[in-house]
């Protein structure tokens, strides 16, 4: 049973924890460290969820918020994967709507390893024909688009990543959003090295900011894939 709890951050233990998990990433040791899981990584993350549901369902009243449905499962899917290590070695938060095609639709997000975490909000794995969309958008409304982003050019907590394609689609695009439209998947996230504000509830704070900073994005990406 998760505590309820207000969240007030994790620990330098948690961080300890999931570095002996990857060291030790078989059935026996995490059956012996159980307690350990639930008290220093699964709990918290139950916490931060509930922490952010009630800002999240203000973005969209669509997203599904319930921590028991946002917070990953330790337990790795290995059917089709060649590392059969049973335990994830990295923790997130995935807020998105309940969509059968949900890779398509933004989602936001938190995510924490051994010696970083990071949260910000994009597409997971989009299909083509959404990201054509998107490039759709960018060749014959640029100065929309440009509107939608130019919230980037005045913050520095976001940063744009996502696959490239290897070749330039459009040559003839303006500059500016040729790092756009050359995305097989995109998303904006702020990447952080482990820090005290891990440990405190200013985390919850500052996920809440970056949130409500990147809602009016969100909103055009949900648009979109429609």
């Amino acid at each position: 049973m998760v505590k309820q709890t207000a969240f007030t951050g994790f620990t330098p233990n948690t961080l300890e924890f999931m570095r002996a998990l990857a060291a030790n990433n078989r059935k026996e040791w995490f059956e012996a460290h159980k307690d350990e899981y639930r008290r220093l990584l699964q709990e918290p993350l139950q916490q931060l969820a509930a922490a952010l549901a009630g800002p999240l369902a203000v973005i969209d009243p669509d997203l599904i918020i319930e921590p028991r449905r946002v917070v990953s499962r330790i337990y790795r899917d290995t059917r089709f994967s060649r590392d059969k290590s049973p335990y994830k070695t990295t923790m997130w938060l995935t807020y998105k709507r309940p969509l059968t095609a949900w890779q398509d639709a933004p989602a936001y997000f938190f995510e924490v390893a051994a010696d970083s975490y990071r949260f910000g909000m994009g597409f997971y794995s989009a299909s083509k024909g959404t990201m054509d969309r998107l490039r759709v958008e960018v060749e014959q409304r640029p100065e929309r688009f440009r509107q939608a982003v130019a919230f980037l050019g005045k913050q520095d907590t976001f940063v744009l990543e996502g696959d490239l394609y290897k070749r330039v689609l459009k040559p003839d695009l303006a500059d500016d959003l040729q790092g756009w439209h050359m995305r097989k998947n995109l998303y904006l996230v702020c990447n952080r090295q482990a820090d005290k504000v891990l440990f405190t509830q200013g985390l919850a704070d500052d996920l809440r900011k970056g949130f409500f900073l990147l809602a009016p994005f969100y909103g055009y990406l949900a648009a979109l894939s429609g």
